[in-house]
Protein backbone atom coordinates (compact mmCIF):
# COMPACT_ATOMS: atom_id res chain seq x y z
CA UNK A 1 0.00 0.00 0.00
CA UNK A 2 2.86 2.19 0.55
CA UNK A 3 4.28 1.65 -2.92
CA UNK A 4 1.08 2.87 -3.93
CA UNK A 5 0.88 5.93 -2.36
CA UNK A 6 4.08 6.87 -2.95
CA UNK A 7 3.61 5.90 -6.88
CA UNK A 8 0.28 7.85 -6.71
CA UNK A 9 2.18 10.86 -5.60
CA UNK A 10 4.74 10.76 -7.55
CA UNK A 11 2.59 10.96 -10.62
CA UNK A 12 0.55 14.21 -9.50
CA UNK A 13 3.66 16.14 -9.75
CA UNK A 14 3.24 16.47 -13.70
CA UNK A 15 -0.77 15.94 -14.16
CA UNK A 16 -2.82 18.65 -15.32
CA UNK A 17 -6.00 17.80 -14.53
CA UNK A 18 -9.52 17.77 -16.57
CA UNK A 19 -12.87 16.71 -15.01
CA UNK A 20 -13.81 13.94 -16.96
CA UNK A 21 -16.52 10.60 -16.07
CA UNK A 22 -15.07 8.36 -14.88
CA UNK A 23 -16.26 4.86 -15.99
CA UNK A 24 -16.78 2.74 -12.71
CA UNK A 25 -16.53 -0.92 -12.27
CA UNK A 26 -17.72 -3.05 -9.15
CA UNK A 27 -14.91 -4.49 -7.50
CA UNK A 28 -12.29 -2.06 -9.17
CA UNK A 29 -12.94 1.64 -8.40
CA UNK A 30 -15.10 0.45 -5.07
CA UNK A 31 -17.04 -2.40 -3.31
CA UNK A 32 -20.69 -2.47 -2.29
CA UNK A 33 -21.11 -2.79 1.14
CA UNK A 34 -23.56 -5.43 3.01
CA UNK A 35 -25.37 -2.20 4.59
CA UNK A 36 -28.75 0.05 4.54
CA UNK A 37 -28.24 2.83 2.00
CA UNK A 38 -27.99 6.36 3.98
CA UNK A 39 -31.41 8.01 3.04
CA UNK A 40 -29.34 10.99 2.13
CA UNK A 41 -26.17 11.15 0.18
CA UNK A 42 -23.18 11.52 2.14
CA UNK A 43 -19.49 10.74 1.77
CA UNK A 44 -17.49 10.01 5.04
CA UNK A 45 -13.49 9.75 5.60
CA UNK A 46 -12.09 8.14 7.94
CA UNK A 47 -8.32 9.59 9.27
CA UNK A 48 -5.54 9.90 11.56
CA UNK A 49 -3.87 12.58 12.26
CA UNK A 50 -1.01 10.42 13.06
CA UNK A 51 -1.25 8.75 9.23
CA UNK A 52 1.12 10.32 6.84
CA UNK A 53 -0.88 9.34 3.86
CA UNK A 54 -4.00 11.81 5.62
CA UNK A 55 -1.78 14.46 5.34
CA UNK A 56 -0.70 14.35 1.86
CA UNK A 57 -4.39 13.74 1.26
CA UNK A 58 -5.15 16.95 3.42
CA UNK A 59 -2.86 19.37 3.07
CA UNK A 60 -1.14 18.57 0.17
CA UNK A 61 -3.32 17.26 -2.98
CA UNK A 62 -6.51 19.00 -0.73
CA UNK A 63 -8.48 15.85 -1.92
CA UNK A 64 -10.98 16.45 0.99
CA UNK A 65 -11.59 19.77 -0.28
CA UNK A 66 -12.08 19.19 -3.85
CA UNK A 67 -14.75 16.38 -3.15
CA UNK A 68 -16.44 18.73 -0.72
CA UNK A 69 -16.72 21.30 -3.68
CA UNK A 70 -17.87 18.80 -6.45
CA UNK A 71 -20.15 17.21 -4.34
CA UNK A 72 -23.73 18.38 -4.76
CA UNK A 73 -25.38 21.02 -2.53
CA UNK A 74 -27.32 18.17 -0.94
CA UNK A 75 -24.67 16.03 0.17
CA UNK A 76 -22.72 15.80 3.16
CA UNK A 77 -19.30 15.25 3.36
CA UNK A 78 -17.66 14.07 7.50
CA UNK A 79 -14.41 13.37 8.67
CA UNK A 80 -14.05 11.34 11.42
CA UNK A 81 -11.09 10.40 13.55
CA UNK A 82 -9.87 6.44 14.49
CA UNK A 83 -7.99 5.34 17.24
CA UNK A 84 -5.83 2.82 16.01
CA UNK A 85 -2.79 4.96 15.35
CA UNK A 86 -0.39 7.12 17.54
CA UNK A 87 -0.28 7.37 20.75
CA UNK A 88 -3.03 10.52 21.77
CA UNK A 89 -5.35 8.34 19.00
CA UNK A 90 -7.88 7.85 21.44
CA UNK A 91 -7.12 11.80 22.49
CA UNK A 92 -6.76 12.52 19.37
CA UNK A 93 -10.43 11.23 18.44
CA UNK A 94 -11.96 13.23 21.43
CA UNK A 95 -10.45 16.43 20.60
CA UNK A 96 -11.74 16.00 16.79
CA UNK A 97 -15.20 15.47 18.08
CA UNK A 98 -14.69 18.72 20.65
CA UNK A 99 -13.74 20.35 16.89
CA UNK A 100 -16.84 19.27 15.34
CA UNK A 101 -19.14 20.35 18.19
CA UNK A 102 -18.12 23.93 18.22
CA UNK A 103 -17.24 24.57 14.59
CA UNK A 104 -13.84 24.87 14.97
CA UNK A 105 -12.17 22.23 12.28
CA UNK A 106 -10.79 24.52 9.93
CA UNK A 107 -8.72 25.86 13.12
CA UNK A 108 -7.22 23.43 14.59
CA UNK A 109 -6.74 20.63 11.55
CA UNK A 110 -3.75 21.92 10.36
CA UNK A 111 -2.20 22.32 13.67
CA UNK A 112 -3.08 18.76 14.83
CA UNK A 113 -1.61 17.23 11.96
CA UNK A 114 1.35 19.30 12.25
CA UNK A 115 1.66 18.32 15.49
CA UNK A 116 0.97 14.57 15.81
CA UNK A 117 3.24 14.08 12.36
CA UNK A 118 6.03 15.88 14.28
CA UNK A 119 5.18 13.10 16.98
CA UNK A 120 4.76 16.24 19.61
CA UNK A 121 2.33 15.22 21.27
CA UNK A 122 2.28 13.36 24.86
CA UNK A 123 -0.93 14.51 26.48
CA UNK A 124 -4.48 15.74 26.53
CA UNK A 125 -2.70 18.87 27.49
CA UNK A 126 -0.54 19.38 24.27
CA UNK A 127 -4.07 18.89 22.58
CA UNK A 128 -5.30 21.74 24.62
CA UNK A 129 -2.91 24.21 24.07
CA UNK A 130 -3.19 23.51 20.66
CA UNK A 131 -7.33 24.55 20.55
CA UNK A 132 -6.23 27.29 22.51
CA UNK A 133 -3.52 28.81 20.20
CA UNK A 134 -5.56 28.72 17.46
CA UNK A 135 -8.64 30.84 18.98
CA UNK A 136 -10.63 28.14 21.07
CA UNK A 137 -10.67 29.48 24.94
CA UNK A 138 -9.63 27.60 27.89
CA UNK A 139 -12.79 27.52 29.26
CA UNK A 140 -14.84 26.23 25.80
CA UNK A 141 -12.02 23.50 25.61
CA UNK A 142 -12.66 23.11 29.31
CA UNK A 143 -15.80 22.74 29.36
CA UNK A 144 -17.01 20.91 26.83
CA UNK A 145 -13.85 18.38 26.22
CA UNK A 146 -15.81 15.85 28.28
CA UNK A 147 -19.37 16.66 27.91
CA UNK A 148 -22.31 14.37 26.93
CA UNK A 149 -22.45 15.92 22.94
CA UNK A 150 -18.78 15.83 22.61
CA UNK A 151 -18.55 12.15 24.21
CA UNK A 152 -21.87 11.25 21.51
CA UNK A 153 -19.14 12.17 18.33
CA UNK A 154 -16.37 9.85 20.02
CA UNK A 155 -18.78 7.11 20.41
CA UNK A 156 -20.36 8.03 16.81
CA UNK A 157 -16.53 8.06 15.29
CA UNK A 158 -15.74 4.86 16.66
CA UNK A 159 -18.59 2.69 16.14
CA UNK A 160 -19.00 3.70 12.57
CA UNK A 161 -15.24 2.99 12.54
CA UNK A 162 -16.01 -1.17 13.38
CA UNK A 163 -19.19 -0.86 11.61
CA UNK A 164 -16.99 -0.16 7.75
CA UNK A 165 -14.33 -2.48 9.58
CA UNK A 166 -11.91 0.26 9.00
CA UNK A 167 -8.26 -1.19 9.06
CA UNK A 168 -6.10 1.65 7.49
CA UNK A 169 -6.79 5.55 6.27
CA UNK A 170 -7.15 7.21 4.50
CA UNK A 171 -10.94 5.37 3.85
CA UNK A 172 -13.96 6.66 2.31
CA UNK A 173 -17.43 5.59 1.95
CA UNK A 174 -20.02 7.09 -0.08
CA UNK A 175 -23.86 6.61 0.79
CA UNK A 176 -23.36 4.11 3.78
CA UNK A 177 -23.41 1.49 0.72
CA UNK A 178 -19.62 1.63 -1.43
CA UNK A 179 -16.40 1.56 -0.26
CA UNK A 180 -13.82 3.50 -2.34
CA UNK A 181 -11.10 1.14 -3.51
CA UNK A 182 -8.00 3.11 -3.98
CA UNK A 183 -5.50 0.47 -5.67
CA UNK A 184 -8.23 0.80 -8.38
CA UNK A 185 -8.11 4.42 -9.18
CA UNK A 186 -5.44 5.83 -11.28
CA UNK A 187 -2.00 6.26 -10.99
CA UNK A 188 -2.11 8.99 -13.30
CA UNK A 189 -4.91 11.20 -12.38
CA UNK A 190 -5.38 10.10 -9.01
CA UNK A 191 -6.63 13.30 -7.60
CA UNK A 192 -9.61 13.93 -9.79
CA UNK A 193 -10.12 10.03 -10.49
CA UNK A 194 -10.92 10.41 -6.59
CA UNK A 195 -13.34 12.99 -6.65
CA UNK A 196 -14.95 11.68 -9.83
CA UNK A 197 -15.35 8.36 -8.46
CA UNK A 198 -16.88 9.74 -5.30
CA UNK A 199 -19.20 11.86 -7.28
CA UNK A 200 -20.53 9.37 -8.64
CA UNK A 201 -21.36 7.04 -6.21
CA UNK A 202 -23.09 9.49 -5.08
CA UNK A 203 -26.13 9.24 -7.39
CA UNK A 204 -26.39 5.57 -7.01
Amino acid sequence: MKKLFLACFAALATVTFQVQATDLTEGKQYEVLALEHSAQPEVVEFFSFYCPHCYSFEMQYKIPEKIKQAIPANASFRQYHVNFLGSQGENLTRAWALAMAIGAEDKIRAPLFKAAQANSLRSMDDIRQIFIDNGVTAEQFDGSINSFAVTALVNKQTNLAEQFKVRGVPDFYVNNKFHINMEGLSHDNFVQDYVDTVNELLSK
